[in-house]
């Protein structure tokens, strides 16, 4: 009889399991939402350049708004870590530092956030490969 009870304790465990996988974690975004909101973003950072180029206070302006919105999309948080955290509200205070520098319209600050903000882009994209190497070992 006890057996019994232990091998139906068992089963009942083993059928709940699939309902519990996944339980409390949030989704992974879809790698096709990515790979659009990635190319937004990046037309977007183009246009900022081009701003800048332009002398065009208007442009930076829009398009770094844009930016900002952009980041705030659910499909941007590709992996969820505090440093993943940290990059994500990095980008956002650059971008609207962005914002504040084309509304000062001052091209020298504009720039160089400008700069700031393509390094931010670049260590967080380094960060993201690195966490998804570690979690393919």
């Amino acid at each position: 009889m006890r057996k019994v009870c232990y091998v139906a304790a068992v089963a009942i465990l083993l059928t709940g399991l699939p309902i519990l996988h996944g339980h409390g974690q949030d989704k992974k975004p879809e790698p096709k939402k990515v790979s659009e909101l990635m190319r937004r973003k990046l037309e977007n950072s183009q246009k900022v350049l081009e701003g800048v180029a332009l002398n065009d206070f208007k442009m930076i302006d829009r398009h770094a708004e844009e930016l900002i919105q952009i980041s705030k999309a659910a499909e941007w948080r590709v992996v969820k870590t505090p440093q993943y955290e940290i990059y994500s509200t990095e980008f956002r205070r650059i971008a609207e530092s962005l914002v504040q520098s084309a509304k000062d319209k001052n091209l020298d600050g504009t720039a160089l956030t400008y700069v700031e903000l393509t390094l931010t882009c670049v260590k967080c994209h380094k960060y993201v490969r690195e966490v998804r190497w570690a979690s393919l070992d």
